[in-house]
């Protein structure tokens, strides 16, 4: 039986509207597909999130840029920096990832996570440096230097050689120092050549024409020692001076950089007698690092949050840092002891590497491991 003309007109609604809704099923089973900006912006907002994440909790990268750890890392030399050796620790401001820039007046209450690690002597460190003037930690310059003093030991220099609880700590693979090399005779020229293959750029005159100094690692010392037109090798020791008194930790004291100390490394737990001697040694740790307000009574006497004391119990560890290129470096002979809280971590390896004045990545030092 033939359909009427009204009847065919609903069949044609009826499969129309069946098609729409199947559209719209389908539409809501598939997702539109993202365009190629919009897929490289989510890549870019990803691997963001991820290195922040990684930055903060697991490592950090770090750029030598004073030759103060000569010849052991290079001015131009890329680190890789781990956290979870002495344990992370957590964010204290808010700021843009990757710079500098953070809301000031903002702090958070932080903490460190446990490391698998103690901070060892000889272990090279990058820390927030204690003498800025920033005032959150975290936000403090970055310095590098290695650890040759540990919380509860007395650590001098005599003549420039580090002593640890009266014991020499020998120059390692790498560190120097300057050195008074003494001529058999005072005509004879240090071969240029050889000097450059022991890694020895500069050579300084004297006033005695006997006698030039260099800067050097102990090997090449000695090697030059055994040279036949050389009488003598000793470390060039400087004089005390004026300029030396006023730059030390603490000032005063008639030390240099050659000659400094004994000096007692407080840590957490232990309680030191405060004297005349040792106040101007420990006040400003009290003071900066403890968080206390410190001052003298008028009777001589020391006061600790305005209460008279003649002890005090330090309430975390401190480390003595100095730098690899001895007499290059400004460390804790000039600015005193690294507080725990201020450590980022250890220097593990060098990822890159790049030579300022060839203008070329050093290929030789890239993954190189930092002893």
């Amino acid at each position: 039986m033939a359909k009427s003309r009204a009847e065919t007109i609903r069949e044609e609604r009826q499969q129309r509207k069946s098609a729409r809704s199947r559209s719209q099923e389908g539409s809501k089973d598939v997702a539109p597909k993202k365009g190629k900006i919009r897929e490289w912006v989510d890549a870019m907002v990803f691997a963001v999130v991820v290195m922040v994440i990684l930055r903060t909790l697991f490592f950090d990268l770090f750029r030598i840029p004073t030759p103060s750890m000569e010849k052991n890392l290079l001015v131009g030399d890329y680190l890789f920096v781990s956290k979870l050796h002495y344990g992370t620790r957590t964010p204290m401001t808010l700021g843009v990832p990757f710079t500098q820039i953070y809301l000031p007046g903002l702090t958070f209450p932080w903490t460190r996570f446990p490391g698998f690690s103690e901070v060892k002597r000889g272990d090279a460190v990058v820390f927030n440096w204690p003498d800025d003037e920033v005032d959150v930690i975290e936000r403090r310059m970055h310095y590098i230097k290695r650890i040759m003093g540990l919380p509860g030991e007395t650590i001098a220099v005599e003549d420039k050689r580090v002593m640890v609880d009266g014991e020499t700590i020998a120059l390692q693979s790498g560190m120097q120092q300057y050195w008074k090399i003494y001529k058999s005779d005072p005509r004879v020229q240090l071969n240029r050549s050889a000097l450059e293959e022991l890694g020895i750029e500069d050579v300084l005159q004297t006033a005695d024409q006997g006698v030039v100094q260099l800067i050097a690692t102990e090997e090449a010392a000695g090697t030059i020692a055994s040279w036949p037109w050389v009488e003598r090798v000793e470390p060039a020791v400087v004089a005390a001076n004026s300029v030396y008194d006023a730059a030390m930790y603490p000032p005063g004291r008639g030390w240099t950089p050659d000659n400094y100390g004994p000096v007692r490394i407080p840590g957490e737990g232990m309680t030191f007698a405060l004297t005349d001697e040792n106040w101007s040694l420990y006040e400003r740790v009290i003071s900066r690092f403890e968080g206390h307000t410190t001052g003298r009574s008028t009777d001589g006497g020391f006061l600790v949050d305005g209460s008279p004391v003649t002890e005090y119990t330090f309430t975390q560890d401190y480390f003595f840092a100095m730098g690899d290129n001895r007499d290059n470096s400004e460390d804790s002979r000039f600015w005193g002891f690294v507080p725990m809280d201020h450590i980022v971590g250890k220097a593990l390896l060098v990822y890159f590497s790049w030579d300022q004045d060839m203008m070329l990545p050093r290929f030789g030092r890239l993954f190189h491991v930092i002893d």
